[in-house]
């Protein structure tokens, strides 16, 4: 939880300062943002089913 916390703390920071500087923000569309949720969930899925399947 502590890596998500930071993640978003350092990622409002960035924000933040592209904003102030107006500079064209450095994320990717929402099509990609969904794009990369669903590879953090597939990686997550994997891993909670060798847990599961583990003897």
């Amino acid at each position: 939880m502590k890596e998500i916390i930071l993640s978003l703390v350092a990622g409002w920071i960035v924000g933040v300062l592209f904003g102030w500087l107006k500079l064209p923000l450095p994320a990717p569309p929402l099509i990609g943002f969904v794009g990369a949720l669903g590879i953090i969930f597939g990686a997550w899925s994997i891993e909670q089913l060798k847990q599961l399947l583990r003897p």
